[in-house]
């Protein structure tokens, strides 16, 4: 007997600039999924070097597919629908998360889950756009097209990191949140990436209109390093690039073999201080651990990963750092104990 025909799959956008929290709001969502339920996530990496899919959940509680290198927007051909229509018939999901890369516009996205193809399959609900409020009082962020269209093209809008806003910067948040126009269906603070599921379910606007539908053509121009067909070997780590829309991006993926000291690992990382975001899953003696650097601040915690050590830097492309040294620095940190005899890698 054939499977049942895939419809009305309940399939919501979460938005939001590069460091917003997007990872770590999908990873609480599904923490709160309603029991019983099984969901699914699609995320975009702008890296070539997927860490998200690490990053998000236990793979008991979720299937997690990714499409690294690049932004949705930029695979809206065969790859993103081969992977969404593959994603929906494998994992049969109660409901469908789908996590943009930071720069990618969210217009063209929410077309394709709109269009004929995947109408029947997708009940596409409110799109969730996450703001760290802080940031609101930076031009650069304030009046970037697509930041802008990620707001814009929000049902609920969400002011994350509350902890480390001062009410000054809430108080603007809100005020902010309560001009736009449309309104939205909900305006919320949060910390820690904490959704209520039940925001997934607040009102969709489909009329939802982009201020810049073109944005993201202007100075887009990604440049690919030839993919690496290598296999990573111990101490010779597979290094990959991605640049474009103003950003380099280099991740390095390891020998599963290879182990790394936790403290010499977080120095090293908190040291790439050119780069706007880092973020690594790595294997610590006996631990695997997500290490998430954003506006400067490191965290650090357990994860279900258990495949290979990968780490993924974006900087902005005129100030990138020496991605040589960073890799030096990186193997610098490989755990001794666990690799006895070998010289030790000194960073320049």
């Amino acid at each position: 007997m054939s499977p049942a025909k895939i419809t009305n799959v309940p399939t919501n956008l979460i938005t939001g600039f590069l460091g917003v929290g997007k990872t770590t709001a999908v990873r609480s969502l599904l923490e709160r999924a309603p029991a019983g339920q099984r969901w699914a996530v699609l995320v975009n990496e702008f890296g070539e070097v997927a860490v998200d899919q690490a990053a998000v959940a236990d793979p008991a509680a979720a299937t997690v597919r990714e499409l690294p290198g690049g932004c949705l927007c930029c695979t809206l051909g065969a790859p993103l629908r081969v992977t969404l229509a593959r994603l929906l018939r494998e994992a049969r999901p109660d409901r469908l998360l789908i996590e943009p890369t930071g720069v990618g516009h969210p217009a063209r996205v929410l077309d394709v889950l709109r269009e004929e193809g995947f109408a029947e399959a997708l009940d596409v609900r409110a799109t969730v756009c996450l703001v760290d409020p802080r940031r609101l009082q930076e031009p650069k962020v304030t009046r970037h097209e697509t930041f802008r269209d990620q707001v814009e093209l929000a049902d609920v809008l969400i002011g994350n990191k509350a902890d480390l806003c001062s009410e000054a910067e809430l108080a603007h948040f809100r005020g902010w949140a309560a001009e736009q126009f449309p309104p939205k269906a909900r305006v919320a603070t949060t910390r820690d990436g904490a959704l209520d599921p039940a925001w997934l379910d607040a009102r969709a606007d489909p009329e939802r209109k982009a201020l810049f539908p073109g944005a993201h053509e202007h100075g887009h121009d990604h440049g690919h390093e030839p993919a690496a067909v290598a296999q990573p070997l111990p101490g010779q780590p597979v290094r990959r690039r991605n640049t474009g829309q103003g950003l380099d991006a280099c991740g390095w993926l390891f020998h599963p073999q290879d182990g790394f000291d936790r403290d010499r690992l977080a120095e090293a990382l908190r040291g790439i201080e050119s780069a706007d975001r880092v973020k690594g899953v790595f294997r610590c003696g006996d631990d695997w651990l997500l290490f998430d650097r954003a506006e400067g601040a490191l965290s650090v915690r357990a994860s279900a990963w258990r495949s290979d050590s990968r780490v993924e830097c974006i900087a902005r492309a005129d100030r990138a750092p020496d991605w040589d040294a960073v890799e030096s620095a990186l193997l610098a940190c490989r755990d001794r104990a666990q690799h006895p005899g070998e010289p030790r890698t000194t960073p320049p």
